[in-house]
């Protein structure tokens, strides 16, 4: 079967992670997967320290640098584990004991974040939308002014809640670290606002098995020096990524994903705008048809990326999803635990996509609202 019949037989994948990647890049993937060019070996083959895969690790650590316009006094890390480390990877190594971990919880994700935390010291929660079941967000006139706090954690974007924060909290001089792994690169960022922040790769940035960490010296050097090697950021930072072997094939991924960004889109302020307006298609259905739609977030927190919501009757849903996936949009089954719809747009899922499942939805609508 050539590849032009194998694209033809891709279904609109609206799932929440591992997502849809962008076709060109899974082109090239396709294209080069035997053997790199001028190489003769394939990716998943080549040293970690040799000249092949050299290239590819700095391309993307040189990337995300351009794209994020990224100070030198930042450290970019590849590292493995996903959140769940990252959970962990940061009390060990800035919850210091004289001092609170300060966490703000607006979705699943930042409540398993401050449970971890909690295991290892003096963690405490300074925001907490659980009793709206997670529908916002801290609104503007949140700030963190106490200086006792090690740091301020908190989750840009809630994949299950479809809960986000459209701008960076204000935490004063208290070290800033967010999980951003459901929006990263979906717009620009203020970097130099961030003490830490990281993401997984598998929403915008590549397959699973990748986690990028992107930290200030200074915040690295003020960790605690008792740490197991893989455990202390320190270690990565100082080896460049390559402390232990580091997820080739990923990193090698989130390089053709960093040129797709730069070249065929034309930067993160032109994605941005491209997802902004993916979104809206989807929310000015939920608000035109709220007979039928019933959305889950607050207007001004809505996710650009993971749009939440659910309907009157569990049967109105069946019906959904089934019609749904017999016309070719898979992956809009809610998380487990909350039930419910999500379709999941990262910067990957085109803009006919979004167009065709909008037109879906209005049709559905339309009959049976």
């Amino acid at each position: 079967m050539s590849q032009t019949e194998i694209a033809e037989q891709r279904v609109l994948n609206f799932s929440a992670g591992p997502a849809v990647l962008p076709e060109t890049v899974l082109r090239q993937i396709a294209e080069e997967m035997i053997a790199l060019p001028d190489v003769g070996s394939s990716i998943l083959e080549v040293s970690h320290r040799g000249k092949a895969f050299t290239k590819y690790i700095n391309a993307a650590r040189d990337g995300l640098r351009e794209l994020l316009s990224i100070p030198d006094e930042y450290e970019i890390m590849f590292l493995q584990g996903g959140s769940r480390l990252q959970f962990a990877m940061i009390p060990m190594n800035f919850m210091h004991e004289e001092k609170c971990a300060a966490y703000a919880v607006t979705g699943s994700w930042g409540k398993q974040a401050f449970q971890e935390a909690a295991k290892q010291g003096n963690a405490k929660t300074i925001w907490d939308g659980s009793e709206d079941h997670f529908t916002k967000t801290p609104n503007e006139s949140f700030q963190l002014t106490a200086e006792n706090y090690s740091y301020f954690y908190y989750v840009s974007n809630e994949t299950i809640q479809g809960v986000q924060f459209s701008s960076e909290p204000d935490c004063g001089d208290v070290p800033m670290i967010c999980d951003a792994s459901s929006d990263f690169l979906h717009k620009p960022l203020a970097i130099e606002k961030y003490d830490l922040i990281y993401a997984c790769a598998q929403k915008n940035a590549g397959p699973a098995g990748l986690t990028m960490v992107i930290a200030k010296r200074s915040l690295l050097q003020s960790g605690k020096s008792n740490l197991p090697g893989y455990l202390d950021y320190r270690s990565h930072a100082d080896n460049e990524s390559l402390f232990n072997t580091p997820p080739t094939f990923a990193i090698y991924v989130l390089s053709l994903i960093v040129d797709w960004l730069k070249n065929e889109i034309g930067g993160l302020e032109k994605m941005h705008l491209q997802n902004q307006k993916k979104a809206k298609m989807l929310y000015d259905v939920i608000d035109k048809y709220r007979s039928v739609y019933i959305g889950h977030a607050d207007p001004d927190c809505r996710s650009l990326m993971n749009i939440v919501f659910k309907f009157p009757s569990v049967e109105l849903q069946s019906r959904f999803l089934s019609d749904a996936e017999a016309a070719g949009f898979h992956g809009l089954a809610g998380h487990r635990s909350v039930g419910g719809i999500r379709a999941s747009i990262y910067n990957a899922m085109p803009v006919k996509g979004v167009e065709a499942l909008a037109e879906y939805m209005t049709d559905f609508a339309a009959e049976n609202g």
